[in-house]
């Protein structure tokens, strides 16, 4: 790499060298001509006007010149050898490092950077050039570890499923409906897993594809909402709503919002205990929105707060196979969210699990 970057450093110094030194030389071409010619006469016209033999001193006066022109032509060549050096190491060194940053990462090595050492343009263009190296690195990070994570939530199904088939083929269990029933329900799970990654994947692109339309945050949250009482009901979990006043209109994709609210819905069902209450209510906020949706009774350490919108993760470790969520809900809604240039999070407050969403108006 060091001789690469020598060989290329040497190549454009060249280059840079060869140009100055056609301009050099262009100049002093130019002035030697200028002076043979047109003051060189002058010169010999002041001598007449005066009566002086301009023979000896003419020759004198354009040998000196000459002299001192081939002078300043060397001094002005060891300049720009100086100067184009400087300017090299200085300006162009940050794009060599780039540039082989830039061949690490078309070989899939992210963890190449570039060494800031000015603030000027160069260096501005270094910083930038670093933040997408960054960004490229936590991608694949992100790619790698959901890579893991999917690979290990389709791995317990399947092993089960696996599991209870070898069983019935090798006569070690009987058929009967319950263990069809337990093969449907891993069956089911699995279905339901890859639906979700799915959704993920959709949330992932929702902002390049994102279809805005005036609309009644209030009303899709009722909609939604009718649609969940059952289920509330049948676990005696109370619901109570409150929306402020002058925020029900905002511009968002229907479809997208919807996906946000019964995740939230879903979530809040899941957590809360039989007999426990949900609240879902709104707050103005300078030029927003914020949509809280609390329950009681929630499981959810403090520690684990600023992790629940991760993907695949679970704040309810031994509970979460129960729940038969795969933990991406909640990063199913942050995406939409993010995508509607909004803001997400999560907090306890006394003995509520609140989990929340802003949009701007």
């Amino acid at each position: 790499m060091s001789n690469r970057k020598e060989q290329w450093i040497g190549r454009l110094l060249w280059k840079l060298l060869g140009v100055n030194i056609l301009v050099i030389g262009f100049v002093i071409t130019i002035v030697w001509v200028a002076i043979d010619y047109l003051a060189a006469d002058y010169f010999v016209a002041l001598m007449e006007k005066y009566h002086i033999s301009p023979v000896a001193s003419q020759q004198m006066f354009i040998h000196a010149v000459h002299r001192y022109l081939i002078w300043a032509t060397l001094a002005a060549i060891l300049l720009a050898v100086v100067l184009s050096f400087i300017l090299m190491n200085r300006l162009l060194g940050p794009l060599t490092n780039m540039t082989e940053a830039t061949r690490k990462i078309a070989s899939g090595d992210y963890s190449g950077r570039v060494p800031l050492k000015s603030p000027d343009e160069i260096g501005q263009l270094a910083a930038s050039f670093n933040t997408m190296a960054e960004s490229l690195q936590k991608i694949e990070q992100l790619r790698k570890t959901m890579m893991n994570d999917v690979a290990h939530e389709l791995r317990t199904p399947l092993t089960n499923m696996q599991g209870y088939l070898e069983a019935l083929r090798d006569g070690v269990i009987a058929p009967s409906q319950e263990t069809f029933q337990m093969i449907h329900e891993e069956t089911l799970r699995l279905a339901n897993l890859v639906e979700d990654i799915l959704r993920l994947a959709k949330a992932d692109a929702a902002k390049a594809n994102l279809h805005k339309i005036e609309g009644s945050i209030t009303s899709l949250i009722s909609q939604t909402l009718n649609s969940f009482r059952p289920r509330f009901d049948r676990r005696k979990i109370t619901v109570e709503t409150n929306f402020a006043d002058g925020l029900d209109r905002l511009y968002f994709d229907p479809p997208k919002l919807l996906q946000v609210i019964n995740n939230l819905l879903q979530n809040a069902w899941q957590y809360t205990l039989p007999g426990g209450k949900v609240r879902i209510f709104s707050q103005p906020l300078p030029g927003g929105i914020k949509v809280v949706f609390a329950n009681t009774g929630g499981e959810i350490a403090e520690a684990d707060l600023p992790f629940i919108f991760e993907r695949f993760y679970r704040a309810e470790k031994s509970r979460s196979r129960e729940h038969g969520g795969a933990g991406i809900g909640l990063t199913i809604v942050k995406e939409l969210i993010e995508a509607h240039n909004g803001q997400v999070g999560a907090e306890i407050v006394q003995d509520e699990t609140r989990v929340w969403f802003s949009l701007p108006l």
